[in-house]
């Protein structure tokens, strides 16, 4: 499918195009979604440049993605949506942009193209122009970016509290194993996040070297700069947040393992506890004829009082010893 934007009075105007129709020759902005090689090819022959397929851009090593081409110059980035998708080919955006117009092939739905969509469909203030476009784009997809470490963050948050302040029973096993998969989850996603974020900085330094051929203004070249290090401090606060999740995991294993340890110290002590009343109970239960308690009337009592009270001063001993 094929979605041209053109130039209008509000802003750019989104049409669809139908199978086999012209794209037109004022459109600014190409999106292909999931094309045919008809529709892809009438992209390539507006733009007078080859565009990588989907099999393609699986195959190409990630350094090799970014590319100059006669009419335009090639770039493959991941979007925001590869923290919620595990297909990275999803997540993948093709962009091939020149002086004049913009050119995106998508086989997902990322959410930053969505708003971008209704975003040019608006606003007035965004020139017609594909790098101009481009930016415009860039800017939205750093906010998402941003968006979702800080809720990655908050849900750090969330654990953070049920670890160190609610606490976690190994004997409640259904909780514990979620907190762990939930901490698991947080950090895929921080990893999906810091190859979003490298593939970007990847973009960003390609489109500064590429300013003479795309006609960037300075304006444009600083916010190539300016782009790079919002993504560089997304990135440290992803470094930051996997720091964070390795210290919260290896906690709550460590509280969990605490509290084992802790039950089997409380067995362990029980059972010396109980040794000497065993001792004893074992020596008067050896049927020797010559044993001076055996005919005693006062012999059961005898027995039971000595195992008691050995049970009573083995206890305190432990107590003393803050064992207990």
């Amino acid at each position: 499918m094929i979605i041209a934007y053109c130039p209008a009075s509000t802003g750019l105007q989104r049409v669809v195009l139908e199978e086999g129709q012209a794209i037109p020759a004022n459109a600014c902005w190409i999106d292909l979604f999931t094309p045919s090689k008809g529709e892809q090819i009438a992209a390539e022959q507006l733009m007078g440049a080859q565009i990588p397929t989907r099999e393609e851009v699986a195959s190409i090593e990630t350094s090799a993605r970014l590319y100059d081409e006669p009419g335009a110059i090639v770039m493959t980035a991941l979007l925001p949506m590869a923290a919620e998708n595990p297909d990275p080919s999803l997540s993948s955006v093709i962009f091939v942009l020149n002086a004049k117009r913009m050119v995106t092939v998508r086989y997902g739905e990322p959410r930053s193209l969505v708003i971008f969509s209704k975003k040019v469909q608006a606003d007035i203030s965004i020139a017609h122009t594909g790098p101009a476009l481009f930016f415009a784009m860039l800017d939205i997809v750093v906010d998402r970016c941003a968006d979702i470490l800080e809720e990655a963050s908050a849900r750090y948050d969330k654990l953070s509290l049920q670890v160190f302040e609610e606490g976690l029973s190994s004997r409640k096993t259904t909780l514990y194993q979620d907190a762990i998969r939930a901490q698991g989850r947080i950090g895929l996603r921080t990893a999906k996040m810091h190859e979003v974020c490298a593939s970007l900085s990847r973009v960003t330094l390609f489109l500064g070297t590429h300013s003479k051929k795309l006609n960037l203004s300075t304006d444009q070249i600083d916010m190539c700069k300016t782009i790079g290090r919002d993504i560089h401090s997304i990135k440290e606060h992803g470094d930051a947040l996997d720091n964070n999740l390795s210290f919260l995991l290896d906690a709550t294993i460590g509280l969990v393992t605490l509290e084992q340890n802790q039950i089997i110290k409380i067995f362990s002590v029980l059972g010396v506890i109980f040794l000497p009343p065993t001792l004893i109970a074992s020596i008067y239960g050896m049927n020797f004829e010559n044993m001076p308690e055996l005919k005693w009337s006062l012999g059961f009592p005898f027995s039971i009082v000595l195992m008691g009270g050995s049970i009573a001063l083995t206890f305190l001993f432990f107590r003393l010893k803050k064992l207990l």
